[in-house]
Order: structure tokens, then C-alpha cells, then sequence
């Protein structure tokens, strides 16, 4: 089997868990569940569930406890991208090639179903102490999951960037700003993986440096991706950094060197993930296509 019919047959296996936690559209709140699983159903790559899940496997990981994790880190994602669009921050009309929640539910459903969507997903990883009663290892998971969706993590990188919107920026604030509402949430979904598995600390800080950098590279391809690619191939507006006079890679250091540091922190993403004794080459294949992206 190919990279890429492998790629298809496990992403379906996780809509399918994402499917399966989100919110019954009923009862007087029944608009807002509506708009948070039309977020959640808009498709998109499902990155973050898919590294967790392979990070698990690598450390031999069984069973379905990462699933509520899955689930619940695509929720957290799904909602920085509700919040991303709305007229404060982005103004963007679409996302993943069709309206943007706020341009169909309108701009207060648009900031209620984000941020209903970053709560329910802590219910929904809760529930994975009825996978495993008062286990230690979901314990330090939501721990994980906390400190890098919060002011220290995702969030915090969020403010930072709509602060300082449109204002000059030094490598070292946008590497700032990168870490946090990017990498971030790809550390919590591998380090979660490994943490649920049965990784221990020494394999888990060499898992969150490899999600770093991935989580880096990944940014500066969209950033390249911005300038060359089609509205088609992306699924949303094209030179909208340029637009909202957003400062990138690109526009800080070109295109050329911008994907020597795809190539490089790949790179270093790799070796770090190969040295380990565990093996998952599907893992590996999938950094590899970060660098090929075109959506």
C-alpha cells in the first residue's frame, strides 16, 4: 500500500472518532452545536490527531484512550480557526473551500461555537477516565493538553499575533508567535501519544523538541504556500498575510531561504524521531510530505 491510499484509510479511521464525540444537535442550544460541527465537519488535513495517534503507535500504544484525545485536540484546532476568521482578527470569508462559520451562523454564533467548541473539548477528554479509571498517564495528558492550548501555549501565540498585527516584528517575536499557535498544539498531540503509551520522560521531551520543529516547518510552508499557491489548491484566499500586512518568513527572509528552514527543521524533525529504538516509518512519511505540501 501507498503513502498516500495508507494516508486516506487512517484519516477516515479519525473522522470517524471525531464523528463519534461531537455534540448532539438538539434541545434550545441546537444552533450552536450546528455551528460547531459544521466547523468540525469543514475536512482539513486532521494533522494534529493523526501525529498523536501515530506517536502512540510508536511507543506501542493499545487500546482507544487516545481517542477522546483526538477528538478533543481537533475541537481545540477547529476553534482557533472559528476565531482566526472573524472580523477582529482575519476577516476571512472562507476556510477549507466554503464559508467561514461566522459568514453562515453570523459573528456572535462564530465567537460562541469557538469558544464552546475549546470547552467541550476538556469534557470530552474527561471522558477517557472511563477508558481508564484514574490513570496517571490521562492525568498528565490533560495536563499537556492544558498548558499548550492556554496563555503559555496556543492561545498565548494567538495574542501575541493580533498585538502586534500589521506592526514590525524581529525572527525572534514571529519565531515566538510561531511556536505557540502552531507548534504548540502539535507538541500536545505528540507528546499526548507518547505520554498515553507509556513513553517515559527522557522519550517525551525528545518527542516535544521533534513537534517543535515540525510544528515550525509546517508555519513557514503555510507562509510559502500563501505567495505561491492557487485559492483552489489552499482552500481559502491566497496573499492573505500580505493583505492583513502580516509579517512571514517570506517577507522576512524570501521564499528560497524560508524553505531551507522547511527542509532543515524537517530535517531535524526526522532524525530526532529515527534515533529512538521504536520504529514507525508512516510517522516519518508523514513529516516528509510536509515539505511537498500544496494545501
Amino acid at each position: 500500500m501507498n503513502f498516500q491510499d495508507e494516508l486516506k484509510i487512517k484519516t477516515d479511521e479519525i473522522e470517524a472518532v471525531i464523528k463519534s464525540y461531537l455534540p448532539k444537535e438538539e434541545g434550545f442550544a441546537r444552533t450552536m452545536a450546528e455551528a460547531m460541527n459544521y466547523s468540525m465537519l469543514a475536512g482539513g488535513k486532521r494533522l494534529r490527531p493523526l501525529f498523536m495517534r501515530e506517536t502512540f503507535r510508536l511507543f506501542g500504544g493499545e487500546g482507544k484512550v487516545a481517542e477522546p484525545f483526538m477528538a478533543a485536540m481537533e475541537m481545540i484546532h477547529t476553534h482557533s480557526l472559528i476565531h482566526d476568521d472573524l472580523p477582529a482578527i482575519d476577516n476571512d470569508d472562507y476556510r477549507r473551500g466554503r464559508l467561514t462559520t461566522h459568514k453562515v451562523y453570523g459573528e456572535a454564533m462564530g465567537v460562541l461555537s469557538g469558544v464552546a467548541l475549546l470547552n467541550y473539548a476538556y469534557e470530552v477528554m474527561l471522558s477517557a477516565f472511563d477508558i481508564l479509571p484514574g490513570d496517571e498517564r490521562v492525568v498528565r495528558a490533560l495536563r499537556i493538553m492544558a498548558g499548550k492550548t492556554g496563555i503559555h501555549g496556543m492561545l498565548g501565540g494567538q495574542s501575541v499575533d493580533v498585538e502586534n498585527d500589521g506592526k514590525p516584528l524581529t525572527q525572534d517575536m514571529l519565531d515566538y508567535i510561531y511556536r505557540n499557535k502552531t507548534s504548540a498544539l502539535i507538541e500536545a498531540s505528540m507528546m499526548t501519544g507518547a505520554i498515553l503509551a507509556g513513553a517515559d520522560e527522557e522519550q517525551v521531551k525528545l518527542i516535544e523538541q521533534a513537534a517543535l520543529n515540525i510544528g515550525l516547518a509546517f508555519q513557514i510552508q503555510d507562509d510559502i504556500l500563501d505567495v505561491t499557491s492557487t485559492e483552489e489548491e489552499l482552500g481559502k484566499p491566497t496573499h492573505s498575510d500580505e493583505k492583513n500586512n502580516k509579517v512571514t518568513y517570506v517577507s522576512l527572509m524570501g521564499i528560497e531561504e524560508a524553505s531551507r528552514q522547511v527542509e532543515a527543521l524537517s530535517g531535524e524533525a526526522l532524525a530526532l524521531i529515527e534515533s529512538l529504538e521504536q520504529k514507525n516509518e508512516f510517522l516519518c512519511q508523514l513529516v516528509r510530505e510536509l515539505i511537498m505540501r500544496r494545501k
